[in-house]
């Protein structure tokens, strides 16, 4: 009992964000020096985990203290009501010049008179009995907004509202008007006041608040979820793919069979690497020059790609559960049907926020999944010149990059992460005030998954070709994406500004499946991996002399490095 006691004071100790506490429980966890008996016998692994899940734990602490101070936001929220029922639209208003209240039970009721016959630069044609008190709603144009919000105090209106038929900017006026302005000003949508006249006629009441968003959203676990379920799913699939390539080998099906059954492409030569880096930067250099003719090319070559892919992972779900009622042509022409009208749905709807971007991270799975499968790497080395290249490549255009020309950055990330189907997308879920104005996107890139997950596959393969069947490699690089992407989910939070995840997966990935091997006493093997070319020579040598290659002769060189 006093161990148990002693444990939970120091736990306790540790947690407390008052207290210094944490050297404390940490050294006890390293070095053992509780006496207790039941404190010793924590094996090395077990210390291991509870030391990832205090950091956790503490990375999710502070990221809470850092969401109690919430942010100052352009976005409002117009609450139109007439007694029975009631509706809320956008507003956009400045939060620096006429701050709204930030819960609608603080915020008062105005009655709303409608004046958009008036531009409302003179107070000539207005009653200033008819406004007095009340929210007016005016047209955009001809003047200022700190114009027509001083005409509107002198008639004595308590809230302006300024309806615009373009888009939707924050109000904003010299210096020296912005302590004239008293009452609050703000811009909505012309088509929303239509509506909501329509639907609530004369008798309408409204009001202005600006609730206040937090910066850690649920939707960053959706991403994560999606991140590391598709690297998982990818990695299993490589690794079930060359599993079956070996057992091809095994039961004399040889270099034919496997052409037949296997679509993939091997990357061997780190010629080809470089090659493939230098039409990347070439691609995204063309994007901001040519962008209004190279979008929809991209758009039509992403909707091929992804109905192939989607095609690819749905027939090898009904391999899986062994789906055989059809047969395999009609089952063919089925999924291919399906597949085809997925993708025109998406091209045809694509521009649509309210629901599209759940088809587009459907497809987007399913093109990261198959490239994990088709594009595998020949050995570690592959996977240390890729992944540092294309490290450095995101490096350069998300930190070197501003410091040469800042609008031809902005113009580029809008191009790619607003138009072009390469991001995983998922609305705030907590800010739907900001929502009405448009959906808010958090966003994660497709090479943030396919990249790691390039590597994760190559790990799935060496499990086979050692026949490991606690799959170290695959779990150990798995979890060190997992950890390297919440690291860089955090810092996005921390510092406010995106981030290049490949800055903190490539390490992460890298240096764990690096340390493995190490340990493991099979870097020789890991740096150089078994290539196909390899295993090719091997059996067309052992046809020659008419004998058939077995699976364990096959793996018995790299089998015995375990």
């Amino acid at each position: 009992m006093a161990c148990s006691g002693k444990r939970k004071r120091l736990f306790n100790t540790w947690i407390n964000p008052e207290s210094y506490g944490e050297g404390i429980w940490l050294h006890w966890v390293f070095f053992n020096t509780n006496p207790c008996h039941t404190c010793q016998i924590l094996s090395k692994k077990k210390k291991i985990i509870i030391i990832i899940i205090i950091i956790i734990i503490r990375l999710l602490y502070t990221l809470y203290k850092l969401d109690r101070q919430n942010v100052n936001c352009q976005e409002a929220v117009l609450h139109i009501s007439n007694g029975i029922l009631y509706r809320d639209y956008c507003l956009v208003y400045n939060h620096s010049w006429t701050p709204l209240e930030d819960t609608l039970v603080k915020a008062p009721t105005y009655k709303l008179v409608n004046l958009t016959s008036t531009m409302l630069c003179d107070a000539s044609a207005v009653q200033p009995e008819a406004v007095k008190g009340k929210a007016l709603v005016v047209m955009r144009g001809q003047c200022n907004f700190s114009k027509k919000a001083i005409v509107a105090q002198r008639l004595g209106a308590k809230a302006l509202l300024i309806a615009s038929n373009t888009t939707l900017i924050t109000p904003s006026a010299n210096e020296s008007e912005y302590p004239k302005v008293h009452i609050p000003l703000a811009l909505m949508r012309y088509m929303d006041f239509l509506t909501a006249e329509r639907v609530f006629g004369e008798g309408m009441e409204v009001k202005l608040y600006a609730p206040q968003y937090s910066k850690i959203d649920p939707n960053i676990a959706v991403l994560l979820l999606i991140a590391i379920a598709t690297v998982a799913l990818g990695g299993l699939w490589s690794g079930a793919c060359e599993r079956e390539r070996l057992k091809s080998y095994a039961a004399g099906g040889g270099a034919e069979e496997e052409h037949k059954t296997d679509s993939s492409r091997v990357l061997y030569s780190p010629l080809s690497i470089i090659i493939f880096v230098i039409v990347m930067c070439g691609m995204l250099v063309l994007m901001y020059f040519f962008y209004n003719i190279l979008v929809y090319i991209i758009i039509v070559i992403f909707c091929f790609a992804t109905a192939s892919a989607l095609f690819s992972c749905l027939d090898a779900v009904l391999d899986l559960i062994r789906c055989g009622t059809l047969s395999f042509s009609v089952r063919s022409i089925l999924l291919a049907s399906v597949c085809i009208s997925v993708a025109v749905i998406w091209g045809v709807y694509r521009n649509e926020d309210g629901w599209i971007w759940t088809l587009q991270n459907v497809l987007g799975i399913a093109f990261c999944l198959n490239f994990m499968k088709t594009i595998t790497l020949s050995n570690f080395k592959i996977c240390v010149i890729l992944l540092t290249l294309l490290l450095l490549y995101d490096v350069f255009f998300v930190f070197i990059t501003p410091f040469f020309t800042k609008v031809c950055v902005n113009r580029l990330f809008f191009y790619i992460f607003c138009c072009i189907p390469v991001v995983m997308r998922v609305p705030r879920f907590s800010a739907w005030a900001q929502n009405l104005c448009g959906l808010q996107f958090s966003i994660l890139g497709y090479g943030d998954i396919i990249v790691p997950g390039l590597l994760v596959a190559y790990c799935s393969r060496f499990d086979v070709w050692i026949n490991s069947r606690k799959k170290v490699y695959f779990i150990s690089c798995g979890f060190a994406y997992l950890l390297g992407l919440v690291l860089t989910f955090a810092v996005m939070l921390l510092s406010g500004m995106g981030q290049p995840a490949l800055l903190y997966l490539v390490p992460f990935t890298l240096i764990t499946s690096a340390v493995v091997a190490g340990c493991r006493g099979e870097m020789r093997q890991f740096w150089t991996g078994t290539t196909y070319e390899v295993r090719r020579a091997a059996y067309e040598e052992q046809s020659q002399n008419c004998s058939v290659p077995s699976l364990s002769h096959n793996n018995q060189h790299t089998s015995s490095g375990a």
